[in-house]
Parts: C-alpha cells; sequence; structure tokens
C-alpha cells in the first residue's frame, strides 16, 4: 500500500469538566479518526496518517466554565503544510468545538484544505460551520443530548438521544 502525501485525517476534541468523561470522549474521537482513516486508505489504496487535537485551552468558554480543566495530549506527528486535512468530530451542535479545533490546527501549519467530517449532525449552530461529509442528520432541541457510542470503545456502536440532566 502506498502512503498518501496529501491526506491526514485528524480528529477533533475537548475535555470535558470530569475526568472520566474527558477520556471517554478523546478516545472517541482516536477511534472515530481511526476509522476514517482506515476507509480513506481502503477507498484509495493507500496509507493515511492520523493525528488527535484537544482543544481545551482553544475554548471559547475555558474561563468561564472549566474550573479544573483536564488537559489532553495533541497528536500531530506530520507536517499539515499543503495537506488536505479532513477534521473528524463525532458530533456536531454548535460548531464552537470545531472553531477551537480549527484554531489548534492552524498553530501547526498551513493547510491547502480543511474539510470536516462527522457521525451526527444535531443542528443548532451558533457559528457558520457545516460539515462536507455527515454521517447522519440528527434532529434534536437543545434540552437534548446526542452520545456516540464505538465499538471499539463502549462495546457498541449506537447513538444515544437523551434529555439533558436538570
Amino acid at each position: 500500500m502506498k502512503d498518501s502525501y496529501d491526506v491526514i485525517v485528524i480528529g477533533a476534541g475537548h475535555a470535558g469538566c470530569e475526568a472520566a468523561y474527558a477520556a471517554a470522549r478523546l478516545g472517541a474521537r482516536v477511534a472515530i479518526c481511526t476509522l476514517s482513516a482506515d476507509t480513506i486508505a481502503q477507498m484509495e489504496e493507500c496509507n493515511v496518517p492520523i493525528g488527535a487535537l484537544d482543544i481545551t485551552l482553544y475554548r471559547d468558554d475555558f474561563q468561564n466554565v472549566l474550573k479544573h480543566p483536564q488537559v489532553g495530549k495533541t497528536e500531530i506527528k506530520e507536517d499539515i503544510t499543503n495537506r488536505v486535512v479532513v477534521l473528524v468530530d463525532d458530533v456536531l451542535f454548535t460548531g464552537r468545538t470545531i472553531r477551537a479545533a480549527l484554531d489548534e490546527l492552524i498553530d501547526f501549519g498551513r493547510p491547502k484544505k480543511i474539510q470536516l467530517a462527522v457521525l451526527v449532525d444535531r443542528g443548532h449552530r451558533e457559528l457558520p460551520i457545516k460539515a462536507d461529509y455527515v454521517g447522519k442528520n440528527v434532529p434534536t432541541s437543545e434540552n437534548e443530548m446526542v452520545e456516540v457510542h464505538l465499538e471499539e470503545i463502549d462495546g457498541d456502536d449506537e447513538v444515544l438521544l437523551a434529555e439533558k440532566a436538570s
């Protein structure tokens, strides 16, 4: 299998307020990223490098919401300059996670193009962000939560919709 010198797949993530939540979400993004890279590799018959972003310090609510942030690890081992970066996330909601990911990504170089792939688009955007690739559009209310579980991490592939705790 040949190497793909133009494409790199990078998982976007954020650490939640609780360490367990942060670890689960970061793990989910790495698995999604790996699955995406494998899919591209099969279609293109080439190796696709992967990376992961922890956007904790790039969040616009960093100082207001996160009292004791759990900062994870950003791993981008390839130069992204003049490459096509496929940014991958599990759920697209307000667009703020992706905005933070874009801010961090640019610190690593100037990609030729950035594309966004998400498993679930639930709407309710607060920023002008739109995914290039969407697994499923799931209409939700703002009082609902969407959780994506992956077999590699959670033992099952499923999307759960639940009411937010009051």
